[in-house]
């Protein structure tokens, strides 16, 4: 019996993370898959694979990649291998891009989607409080928080406001709840 492949979107800052952390405590047969960030390594919001813009490349032309993208001036990918864990049943859970979700569904028609929604007030501090930008990219990043799915993605809206305990109870839970039928509107 195959397994399941999740989506964790939503903007910079919403706390993907550490919700993710906060899951693979709680539910360690999840197969929080790796992402490949061309980022310096001392970056420790999560545990990825540092490579140069260079390195990246050259995984991406010899095909290492099920998924790839770009944001903020950054490379993104996560390596097929990263996947192999849906064939043994299990599920497998990773921090993607609104802008990838149409090739990954492509990739994977039975992807779900859950997409984090942060208040944007809270949004703004947990920016400001990561000091990885400056006030115009975090200005930047806000104006893009609000951008809509792609039509046609079926997703569970998670707001991530408050605690990361009650974030982390709010994952576990969407992640039990069965995939919803809307697609196309915010719930």
């Amino acid at each position: 019996m195959a397994g399941r492949i999740i989506a964790l979107v939503g903007p910079s800052g919403a706390g993907k993370d550490t919700l993710l952390a906060g899951l693979i405590a709680a539910r360690p047969g999840i197969h929080r898959a790796r992402r490949v960030i061309s980022r310096p390594a001392d970056d420790a919001s999560e545990p990825f694979e540092s490579v140069t813009p260079a390195e990246f490349a050259a995984l991406r032309a010899a095909g290492a990649f099920a998924l790839h993208w770009s944001a903020h001036g950054l490379s993104y990918g996560i390596r097929t291998a990263e996947f192999a864990p849906v064939a043994q049943g299990r599920t497998v859970i990773f921090n993607g891009a609104r802008r990838a979700l149409t090739e990954a569904q492509t990739l994977f028609p039975a992807l779900e989607v859950i997409e984090i929604t942060v208040d944007p007030a809270v949004l703004a501090h947990r920016l400001a409080a990561r000091g990885r930008e400056s006030a115009e990219e975090i200005a930047r990043r806000l104006a893009r928080a609000d951008l809509a799915l792609p039509a046609g993605i079926a997703r569970r809206s998670l707001p991530n406001d408050r605690t990361k305990e009650e974030g982390v109870a709010r994952l576990i839970a969407a992640i039990d709840a069965p995939l919803p039928a809307l697609t196309g509107a915010k719930e």
